[in-house]
């Protein structure tokens, strides 16, 4: 889905059934007996199988697993890009069923529109979110706002083409803060860059998360970054029919620094817990139904 066809479809999204509080269960978000089924050649293909997860306001949570485990197709149905065939999703007491401006997506590809500038792709955005609840000056104040937040804002008037992928990525993010989601999603946000940006960038993050307080779910495959960035660590069962086999909570201090972590006990066993449970404790492909 394109940048352009994504804000449209969250812009166009119409009002999400309010679920009653008993059902919600106080969780900002609450995951429920989600499972989804695609349809394949040789029949019906279960990609989740009752994945149940909630979610505390201001937690930032990652999920992790090997590739075909369902991690995205998870964020894609709390984003509403995909439609559970079992169970649903809850935000803050509403039903997830279509995307909506309080969740904001950042992908691994950055989806800049190459021909506007890094101030005109966040704009594009904050028009149309804040139309009529902000003028022309408090719109620009609030793009700068966020360009400095990533620490981009020396390079707004700069296109696509003119700066360097971890800065791409700076401007996706800035979009898609600019957006004021209540949630915002992360699909493997640093995949793509360099070991070096991609340590900047996070500690960029884990500092935006420290200043907004806001609600973060990741999808991540690198275990470093998981333990690092996350109050709690969701670990994803091999597919098809791929569940939830671990939460870690995650119970280091911050701010975090990651290389006064790199010598800490406390650190270095949640990573051990991690790997141990993605090499060793995880079913089997092959033994997968």
């Amino acid at each position: 889905m394109s940048v352009m066809s994504m804000i449209s479809a969250t812009l166009d999204a119409g009002q999400t059934a309010t679920i009653p509080a008993s059902r919600s269960e106080a969780a900002f978000l609450d995951l429920s007996g989600v499972s989804i089924d695609f349809p394949t050649r040789g029949g019906v293909f279960r990609a989740l199988d009752k994945v149940n997860l909630k979610v505390a306001k201001g937690e930032f949570v990652s999920i992790i697993g090997h590739s075909g485990c369902g991690k995205s197709t998870v964020l894609n149905i709390v984003a509403g890009l995909s439609q559970a065939t079992e169970g649903g999703a809850i935000l803050q007491g509403r039903e997830v069923n279509q995307p909506g401006p309080d969740r904001a997506v950042v992908f691994q590809n950055h989806a800049l529109l190459p021909w506007l500038t890094c101030y005109q792709n966040i704009e594009l955005a904050v028009k149309e979110i804040f139309r009529g609840r902000k003028n022309r000056k408090e719109m620009r104040q609030w793009i700068e706002h966020n360009l400095h937040l990533v620490h981009m804002d020396h390079a707004m008037h700069k296109y696509p083409a003119e700066i360097s992928g971890g800065m791409k990525q700076r401007i996706g993010i800035a979009r898609a803060l600019a957006m004021e989601p209540t949630l915002l999603l992360m699909d493997e946000p640093f995949g793509a860059l360099d070991a070096l940006t991609r340590a900047h960038l996070q500690d960029s993050v884990m500092a935006i998360q420290a200043e907004l307080k806001n609600t973060v779910l990741m999808v991540t495959h690198d275990v470093d970054e998981a333990v690092l960035l996350s109050d709690k660590i969701v670990m994803m069962t091999n597919g098809p029919s791929a569940r939830i086999g671990e939460i870690l909570s995650v119970e280091l201090e911050r701010p975090r620094d990651r290389l006064a972590l790199a010598g800490d006990t406390q650190y270095n066993q949640y990573r051990s817990e991690v790997l141990r449970f993605l090499y060793e404790r995880q079913r089997r492909p092959e033994s997968a139904g």
